[in-house]
């Protein structure tokens, strides 16, 4: 009998390298599609995630269906049963709410711990799949008369320019395992995320007071109201959900569309 296959966890897709290929992987990574694309474009073979409160058109667990196309396992637990961005945690207390129909065929189902639906999975005979090409990430600038307005994919689109910009991204507004340094990798002026269900602890939203630290004004969207991987939908359809200190001082509130706030910020007085 093979052995069974590695388990690794993480805090993000982002962060597996290269020991991944040939795993299987808890990331602590929302479960859209880009994310599993990601994960199964470094090798893995099954992959846990977070479901990242669904969210609008189940954008949340859209990677799932996605994997089912390459036959691979995949999973999602519920925000509410551990942090997202915090792979140990997710390891540890996350509770299966989802899987693929690759995943059910291997016993895994709704209310199983993370590790159990793992290991279930590690004991299968699995293997690398070809996804080919990524779907694209965009990055893209909206006009504005003040601060550059710039909408991103995922967090880690945020470049070097971007310092002084009003950054709205699509990622969930967790911090990657607790870490400060997590929270934005540029000094953008503002900076928006997904509050991801706001999920345990309020993971969700935890980037906020880290970047209140930072003197940046910060804020999430609802889940409900934009896909959580998607900048362009949090653009056209999002409704903030909170704000940090920082940016509530300039006039931010709950309630506001993404577009009211990039806005107010980009007038913003330094």
């Amino acid at each position: 009998m093979a052995a069974p296959l590695k388990i690794l966890v993480c805090d993000s897709v982002t962060q597996m390298g290269p020991q991944a290929r040939g795993s299987v992987v808890i990331a602590a990574s929302h479960g859209g599609l880009y994310a599993v694309h990601l994960a199964l474009g470094e090798g893995v073979c099954g992959l846990v995630v977070c479901d990242a409160g669904v969210g609008l058109d189940q954008a949340g667990i859209s990677g799932l269906a996605y994997a089912q196309q390459f036959d691979v396992p995949c999973c999602a637990i519920a925000s509410a049963s551990a942090r997202i961005g915090d792979g140990a945690n997710c390891a540890q207390s996350g509770v299966v709410s989802h899987a693929n129909a690759p995943a059910r065929q291997l016993g895994i189902t709704a209310g199983m711990p993370a590790m159990q639906a793992a290991h279930l999975m590690a004991a299968a005979t699995l293997a690398p799949v070809a996804v080919g090409r990524p779907p694209e990430e965009s990055r893209m600038e909206i006009a504005s008369t003040g601060r550059r307005i710039v909408l991103v994919d995922s967090a880690s689109l945020v470049m070097p320019q971007d310092v002084g910009a009003i950054v709205i991204t699509a990622s969930h507004g967790g911090l990657l395992g607790g870490r400060r340094e997590t929270a934005i990798k540029q000094a953008a002026f503002a900076a928006l995320y997904n509050d991801a269900g706001l999920g345990r602890d309020n993971a969700g939203i935890s980037r906020l007071p880290v970047l209140d630290a930072r003197g940046i004004a910060g804020a999430t969207v609802a889940a409900h109201s934009a896909r959580i991987g998607q900048a362009r939908s949090a653009w056209e359809r999002g409704v903030l959900s909170h704000v940090n200190q920082r940016a509530a001082a300039l006039g931010a509130r709950a309630g506001q569309s993404v577009q009211e706030w990039a806005r107010l910020m980009a007038r913003a007085k330094p």
